[in-house]
C-alpha cells in the first residue's frame, strides 16, 4: 500500500478524499489505468472518490474487477463517471448492476453506432503534420504484429501522437500516474468492437434506469452525434451537454476545464 498526499492507492484502485466514497471514476483505454486521477482529485473536493484500475483482459474480467471494487469500498449506490472507453464499461456495468448505481456520467464516450466510428481516424490524421501521420501509420504496424517486445512503449507513444489530434487548446499536463497496457487494450477492444457492429452495446442502455448525463466536447474526433442520438433513443433518463471549444479529455482544455468541472461537481452534489 503506498499512501501519498492524503490519497491512497491500493493494489488496482485508488481511493482519493475521505469516506463514504459515493463516487467511481473509470479511466479509458481499455488500458490506460491511471488517466482519470486529476479528474479523482478534483471531484474529491466534494466527495470521496474511487478510481479503480482495470486490469483484466476481458470486459466480463473489468466488470468485475469493478463490481469488487466498489462492493468492498463504494457508498453503494454511487454515481459512476465513465471517460472515453471507460464510458463504455460504465455503462455495461449500470445493466448488469444497476442497484450499484445512482447516476451514470459519460465523458467523451465512443459512439454507440457502428456507422458513426467510421471518420473517427481520418478526422484524427487530418490534424497532423505528415512526420506524425507517418508515426501513427507505423505505430499502428508495430501494434498489430505479433511480437510483443516493447509494445507498451509503443502504445504510450501511440496515445501521445493521438492526444494532439484529439485536444483543441490544451494545458501541459504529465501522464506519470498513468500505466499503458496493450495486450490489455487489444484484447478487450476487439470485445468492444464486436459488441458494437452487433448492436449488443446499445441493447444494453434497456436496463439502465438510473439518470444518464453525456459531456462530450465539440472538438472530440469521436463525433457527438453518435453518443446522443442512440442514447436519446434507449434511454429514458438522458442529458446530453456539448462542451465547446473542447477535445477529447475535457479536464485538460483551458476554455471547458472550468465548465467541465462545474458541471461534474454540481451532478456529483445532486441528492437525485
Amino acid at each position: 500500500m503506498n499512501i501519498s498526499g492524503g490519497n491512497v492507492y491500493i493494489n488496482n484502485f485508488r481511493k482519493y478524499g475521505t469516506t463514504p466514497y459515493d463516487v467511481a471514476v473509470i479511466h479509458g483505454g481499455p488500458g490506460a489505468a491511471g488517466e482519470m486521477a486529476p479528474v479523482a482529485i478534483e471531484i474529491s473536493k466534494v466527495h470521496g472518490t474511487l478510481e479503480p484500475l482495470q486490469t483484466a483482459a476481458s470486459i466480463e474480467g473489468q466488470i468485475q474487477e469493478l463490481r469488487l471494487v466498489l462492493e468492498k469500498y463504494g457508498n453503494i449506490p454511487l454515481t459512476m463517471i465513465g471517460y472515453s472507453w471507460g464510458a463504455w464499461l460504465s455503462f455495461i456495468f449500470a445493466a448488469q448492476y444497476p442497484e450499484f448505481i445512482r447516476k451514470l456520467i459519460l465523458i467523451g464516450s465512443g459512439p454507440f453506432e457502428e456507422k458513426y466510428a467510421i471518420g473517427i481516424m481520418e478526422t484524427r490524421l487530418s490534424r497532423l503534420n505528415e512526420k506524425e501521420k507517418l508515426e501513427v501509420a507505423t505505430l499502428i504496424k508495430n501494434l498489430g504484429s505479433t511480437d510483443m517486445k516493447n509494445k507498451d512503449a509503443l502504445f504510450t507513444r501511440f496515445g501521445e501522437v493521438i492526444s494532439k489530434a484529439d485536444s483543441f487548446d490544451p494545458l501541459q499536463m504529465h501522464n506519470e500516474q498513468v500505466k499503458f497496457q496493450a495486450a490489455i487494450h487489444q484484447i478487450v477492444w476487439k470485445e468492444a468492437e464486436q459488441l458494437r457492429h452487433t448492436g449488443d452495446l446499445l441493447k444494453f442502455g434497456r436496463k439502465i434506469h438510473c439518470p444518464v448525463h453525456a459531456i462530450h466536447g465539440d472538438y472530440d474526433p469521436h463525433p457527438a452525434e453518435g453518443v446522443e442520438k442512440p442514447l436519446l433513443k434507449i434511454l429514458k433518463n438522458f442529458r446530453f451537454t456539448l462542451l465547446k471549444n473542447c477535445g477529447h479529455r475535457p479536464w485538460v482544455e483551458k476554455g471547458a476545464r472550468e465548465e467541465f468541472y462545474k458541471i461534474l461537481k454540481e451532478e456529483v452534489c445532486q441528492k437525485s
